[in-house]
């Protein structure tokens, strides 16, 4: 059988693997991802992802540093937009709601978010903005820790929809998140 020569040269093949593979998780969830289909919806031979990713896991592990980066990315646009608690916690939730898949491999205990190192730094870079917003007295950032719990626990009830309807329409979803957010005394550094 002959190889044709797109199997070979194909470009940018790790970023089309991952844009597959972000496809197939939004589409049919994290146990339908396979390097080898991958390879197959992007027309490569089925060898070819290896030269990216050397296992799932790895793979895996690209995905889910790819969606923090872009969390990160979200929560620094919404801060210099708004510079507010409230305007990181809208562009957190939004995040969630519009990749829920993703969301959910993101902090998926499968996933060592420890290791490796680049998937540690872009999990920790999210925190770290959120961090900046919020002070603690004490050592154990408690107000960091509340505010992460609030916007994650209410990601998690809008991507499980185990709220009414009524609130999970695209257009009260802001009014939501602010009178969520509104429970929380936090108040960003340098205010008294």
């Amino acid at each position: 059988m002959k190889t044709r020569e797109s199997d070979y040269h194909h470009g940018d093949l790790r970023q089309a693997l991952l844009q597959a593979a972000r496809q197939t998780l939004e589409q049919n969830g994290p146990s339908s991802l396979s390097l080898r289909e991958l390879a197959r919806r992007v027309g490569v031979s089925h060898a070819a992802p290896y030269r990216h990713f050397a296992s799932r896991e790895e793979l895996l592990i690209a995905l889910a540093t790819d969606g923090f980066d872009e969390l990160t990315s979200r929560l620094r646009a919404a801060e210099k937009a708004t510079g507010t608690l409230q305007g990181m916690g809208q562009a957190y939730v939004g995040f969630a709601v519009e990749n829920p898949s993703l969301y959910k491999l993101m902090f998926s205990p499968e996933l060592d978010r420890r290791r490796p190192e680049l998937l540690a730094e872009a999990a920790a870079a999210a925190f770290g903005l959120l961090r900046e917003q919020t002070t603690a007295d004490d050592g154990e950032r408690s107000g960091t820790l509340a505010a992460w719990a609030l916007v994650h626990g209410l990601s998690q009830l809008l991507i499980d929809r185990l709220l009414s309807e009524e609130l999970l329409a695209a257009d009260r979803l802001p009014a939501l998140v602010t009178a969520v957010l509104g429970h929380l005394r936090v108040e960003p550094p340098g205010n008294p």
